[in-house]
């Protein structure tokens, strides 16, 4: 047996909706004649209460597009020092808009209000970058799928209109956190200029994300995308799996979240671990109590046919998702229990 926990991007289309795929009507993108891609970026701009959405090939794509719609070279954002946007989008804030970015530790990736303030360059000190934009990630991936509380959110608002800057929300797992907490997209929506949403994780596309916004910066927003090559021709087949995704796929994410807490219970009670970060969502962080060990754990758990990431420093990464069958999380959590290499 093969249970793939490295992450929820390792799904498969389901049945459902690769025949959504093969009836979907496509045109030319580019041009922007597709009916389905056309289709899906009024139902998510709708979704949110924006004017305009754009279809991406990629999460990184559409956050990079954000972030250059909102900055000038030399600019400096704010974001959590465990951001996506910061650590696992090849340097694409320097190399792809040159801004530098404001590092702020937060709790398990989430930020405060008041640390957002505290880091504000004054626009009148010409010697500090200009703060232009601060990102925020909503479930967090490096936090461990942590979610945020929405009233720290519109705190954050506040804060960014008072002091002229843009707010863009990376919500690749966004659709997490809102089966969590039950808010609505429309709330979401009030409070960011724009939002990236990924359909290829917790959702089980095959490829895909959107960018949410206002019609002026959506229009901008596809020159961009241009720039960095993103422009795709008859995309409507995955348009169609998005949608279908939408309509069919969110109810299930409760299933990956329970999952994932009942792997948290039994690795509390694993010798060979130090310590496990709460689990909110479908991702599961924990650490060994010795780092050195962490090639033969993998190596052990691998020969099992259990698969997981490494973060490094004895660090480990489960992610549940809509593959993760139910006899293969009876295996992990048996073989877990059972567990005595090290």
């Amino acid at each position: 047996m093969i249970a793939n926990l490295i992450s929820d991007t390792v799904t498969r289309p389901s049945e459902g909706m690769l025949e959504a795929m093969m009836k979907a009507k496509v045109g030319d993108d580019v041009f922007k004649e597709d009916p389905s891609v056309n289709a899906l970026e009024e139902e998510v701009a709708s979704l949110f209460g924006k004017e305009a959405a754009l279809f991406f090939p990629t999460g990184t794509m559409a956050n990079q597009t954000a972030i250059k719609l909102h900055t000038q070279p030399g600019d400096q954002l704010i974001c959590d020092h465990y951001s996506h946007i910061y650590n696992y989008e090849g340097g694409g804030v320097s190399f792809n808009s040159g801004v530098s970015c404001r590092l702020i530790e937060g709790n398990q990736g989430r930020i405060t209000a008041d640390q957002v303030e505290s880091v504000i360059n004054p626009p009148d000190f010409y010697h500090s970058p200009k703060t232009t934009l601060v990102c925020l990630e909503n479930t967090t991936n490096k936090g461990g799928g942590a979610v945020y509380d929405f009233e720290e959110i519109k705190k954050i608002r506040t804060c960014c209109s008072n002091n002229g800057l843009a707010l863009h929300l990376d919500g690749a797992r966004l659709w997490n956190a809102l089966e969590v907490t039950g808010e609505s997209t429309l709330a979401y929506g009030e409070q960011f200029d724009t939002i990236s949403l990924c359909f290829s994780k917790g959702l089980g596309c095959p490829v895909g994300s959107i960018l949410v916004g206002s019609k002026e910066t959506m229009t901008k927003a596809l020159r961009i995308r241009k720039v960095f090559g993103g422009g795709m021709r008859q995309s409507g087949y995955l348009a169609e799996a998005a949608r279908y995704a939408l309509q069919n796929h969110r109810k299930d994410l409760k299933n990956d979240h329970k999952k994932a807490k009942e792997l948290e219970v039994v690795l509390k009670e694993c010798v060979h671990i130090k310590s496990v970060e709460p689990v909110i969502t479908n991702i599961v962080i924990f650490s060994l109590h010795n780092e050195r060990n962490e090639i033969y754990f993998l190596d052990h758990l691998r020969e099992k046919g259990i698969l997981l990431l490494s973060l490094g420093k004895g660090k480990l990464r489960m992610v549940t998702h809509r593959d993760y069958t139910p006899e293969q999380h009876e295996y992990v959590i048996k073989t877990l229990t059972q567990m005595n290499v090290l």
